[in-house]
């Protein structure tokens, strides 16, 4: 089939994105100078960029608010049923760098018991061993920890604990929910041995000096390859910019050769010797079902031709709703040091659900302590493992249109009856602490009445919810077609060298952030790569 390839578009992977995935594959598999690789970049390389490089940018919708225009996927997910119809942005990064360019910069690995689910579904693969050992792998850490051996201090991706001394307002804050959950605070919560717990110090994408770390700054940097995006020092890597993946290319046996593209106005079709891997994040989904891989009805509706009828394709979208409360403080009390405005946030915690039943000895609420505007302190929270599940299905076969996102927000009523005990048990509790350590903290919103009135409560709940952009599982990993998309290497049922690595392939959701889950996801599929290419030559 060569014949009608153009040689100067041929490679032996093609990665379509940049993102935490992405990067880590194409810097891992063009190590050995002789493999080369195309990752296409839908946006530019911005990677200098005030906006990106400044972390004073990261807290959250500062960048999407301001700068989504220049960085970002434009889009709005469909109106959510059980949030009073309201919309949500359906976005994600568009730059070199993906979304780990533009989020709120916290690195979160996923618990042990996260990951043990994940083993249970796929097998050793992906043990919690081997995410420990893959971390310390990829993770220059720059903080403190009771666990040594379970960090990393020679990786190429920054990680620093901040602040190095919390202030006042971080005392008080994380004082008074140790003394409202019970459980004593911790100095690294990805240590595998303290996943719960208050903390004053969050770990967060940056440099010593505060600049933020992204994939691109930590496997794209100038000894991978130059601005252009060629690779140096021999690397047979090429990064092509403003480069929008249309659809996978696929013979008649239903094998992945290529990738169509749009390059500043052309359509171009680049092809692959070896693999095609989707590391696009949001538009995973949808580049699967242009290119006919998906629920039939679906393709047929739009208009695409069918090539393998997988009806997972688009299903079992999980993402994290957000809440957040508001109070007073001590005037005289900073939520950071006046040295360390980089350390973004005034401590937080992750803490078990506390409705009835539920396992305590799981993430089940993460807690972020956030500086608000005048003397107020906003404490935001959201559960790590809701219930409710959302969809993604394309509109036509259009590839630049964006597809019909349904986040699923509150669909399973028991999210709403988690989050109601959040603020009944959680935050009652700590506006009580608070107060009896300086009665100048005082819970603002929602007031204690509206707390204690379920009613006014859900109304609250479904007025202020918004979105984390955490999404997952819309291509989700499983030991079979019938469940999921995805085979625990990567490998799309129903198409050969065809491969996903995103965090669209989580099998369940991740009980943190979800960036760490991409690198953690990116980095196994390439060593599995690795692996699979030495047994068959060397």
């Amino acid at each position: 089939m060569l014949e009608w390839r153009n040689e100067e578009l041929t490679f032996d992977y093609i990665v379509v994105g940049t993102g935490p995935a992405g990067a880590v594959i194409a810097k891992k598999l063009t190590d050995d100078k002789k493999t080369s690789l195309l990752a296409l970049e839908a946006g530019d390389n911005n990677s200098n960029e005030i906006p990106i490089r400044n972390s004073l940018f990261a807290p959250p919708f500062i960048l999407r608010d301001n700068f989504s225009a220049q960085y970002y996927w434009p889009g709005k997910g469909v109106p959510q049923a059980f949030v009073d119809t309201r919309s949500f942005p359906w976005t994600g990064g568009r730059t070199l760098g993906g979304t780990s360019s533009v989020n709120n910069e916290q690195y979160v690995r996923p618990s042990q018991a996260n990951m043990r689910q994940w083993e249970e579904l796929l097998g050793p693969l992906w043990s919690p061993q081997r995410e420990t050992a893959l971390f310390t792998e990829l993770e220059n850490y720059n903080g403190k920890t009771d666990n040594p051996q379970a960090r990393g201090y020679s990786g190429r991706l920054d990680i620093r604990q901040t602040p190095v001394k919390p202030t006042d307002m971080i005392e008080k804050l994380v004082t008074a929910m140790e003394k409202a959950t019970g459980l004593p605070r911790i100095l690294d919560y990805n240590d595998p041995n303290t996943p719960i717990g208050p903390f004053t110090r969050w770990q967060l994408y940056q440099i010593p000096d505060g600049t933020r770390e992204s994939s691109d700054t930590a496997f794209l940097s100038s000894d991978i390859m130059n601005s252009e995006g060629q690779g140096v020092c021999g690397r047979k890597l090429r990064v092509s910019f403003r480069s929008t993946a249309l659809s996978i290319i696929l013979d008649n046996k239903r094998r992945a050769i290529g990738v169509t593209y749009l390059k500043e106005g052309k359509c171009i079709s680049a092809y692959a010797r070896k693999k095609v891997i989707v590391s696009a994040g949001i538009r995973s989904p949808q580049l699967l079902m242009l290119s006919g891989i998906g629920p039939s009805e679906i393709l047929c509706d739009a208009g695409v031709p069918l090539i393998h009828h997988n009806p997972n394709v688009g299903k079992h979208l999980t993402t994290h709703a957000i809440n957040t409360v508001v109070f007073s403080t001590n005037p005289e009390d900073r939520p950071l040091p006046k040295d360390d405005p980089f350390a973004l946030y005034p401590g937080g915690a992750f803490l078990p659900d506390p409705s009835p039943g539920a396992n305590q000895n799981r993430r089940g609420v993460q807690v972020i302590g956030l500086p608000g505007e005048g003397n107020t302190l906003n404490i935001a929270f959201y559960l790590t493992q809701p219930k409710s599940k959302g969809s993604i299905i394309i509109q036509d076969n259009a590839p630049l249109k964006m597809p019909l996102a349904n986040e699923g927000f509150l669909s399973n009523p028991a999210d709403m009856d988690s989050i109601k005990n959040v603020f009944r048990v959680y935050i009652k509790r700590i506006a009580a602490e608070l107060e009896k350590i300086d009665c100048k903290y005082q819970l603002l919103t929602p007031s204690l009445e509206t707390i204690g009135d379920d009613g006014k409560l859900e109304t609250y709940i479904r007025e202020n919810l918004d979105a984390t952009h955490h999404v997952q599982g819309s291509l989700r990993m499983a030991p079979n077609a019938d469940s999921g998309v995805v085979d625990a290497r990567g490998h799309v049922y129903g198409v050969e060298n065809l491969i996903v690595a995103d965090d669209s392939i989580a099998p369940f959701v991740s009980d943190g952030n979800t960036s760490a889950p991409a690198f953690f996801i990116g980095a196994n599929i390439a060593k599995q790569l690795l692996e699979d290419s030495c047994s068959n030559y060397c």
